[in-house]
């Protein structure tokens, strides 16, 4: 029986279904079964697969929103029987994201936050037209250890550096990793702003999150 609704819920993931992850989630509880192993063992590895396919251009990035979206109802179900301290220690860290003040284009950030999420990081998507001060108070608020902004308008990309120098400001760029990315950006120009790192699209933001965040 164990094995059923492990595959059930892992097969959930990686054909979109939400009901079905809903589903099984409620059979794992039934069960008495552990509510983190299924977070950590089955639905992660799950949307792990999913991101996997989707780096190789086996899935799309439709395919991957509707297998994150089966994932998080599954999550919604579980996390009610899970302490916050075991969730948190799911997690391999919080990051921040947003587009720019100024700025509302949002695909490369949206394709960017969901392979965070499968790579196992808990994102916080603040949307479009971002001011600077708000990536660092939902920072502060919520425990971040990352802020990433990103800016496909060379006059918006600017506005990162207010990032850097609110972070400053307010006497805490020390307790945050600092990346910057976006069509007008170059490597240079980001550390010139005051960013730690730079990613030119999204598997290579990935790349730079786990180098950055040592994990």
């Amino acid at each position: 029986m164990e094995q059923e609704v492990k595959e059930a819920l892992h097969n959930s993931v990686i054909s979109y279904d939400e009901e079905g992850a809903e589903k099984a989630a409620r059979r794992w509880l039934e069960l008495k079964l552990d509510p983190y192993l299924a977070v950590t063992e089955v639905l992660t590895p799950a949307i792990q697969e999913m991101g996997a396919r989707f780096e190789k251009g086996e899935a799309f990035l439709p395919e991957l929103i509707m297998a994150t979206d089966a994932m998080n109802a599954a999550v919604r179900v579980l996390e009610k029987e899970i302490s916050k301290e075991k969730l948190e220690a799911a997690k391999k860290g919080r990051i921040v994201i947003g587009t720019v003040k100024g700025d509302i284009h949002n695909i490369g950030k949206n394709i960017v936050g969901i392979m965070l999420m499968t790579a196992g990081y808990d994102v916080i998507d603040l949307g479009v037209d971002v001011e600077a001060s708000k990536f660092v108070d939902e920072a502060e608020k919520s425990g971040a250890q990352m802020i990433m902004a990103s800016a496909l308008m060379t006059f918006t990309a600017s506005q990162m550096k207010k990032i850097t120098e609110y972070l400053e400001m307010e006497k805490v760029r020390g307790k945050y990793k600092l990346a910057f990315g976006g069509g007008p950006l170059t490597e240079t120009w980001a550390k010139e702003m005051g960013a730690d790192g730079y990613a030119p699209d999204a598997l290579k933001a990935v790349e730079l999150v786990k180098r950055l965040m040592g994990k």
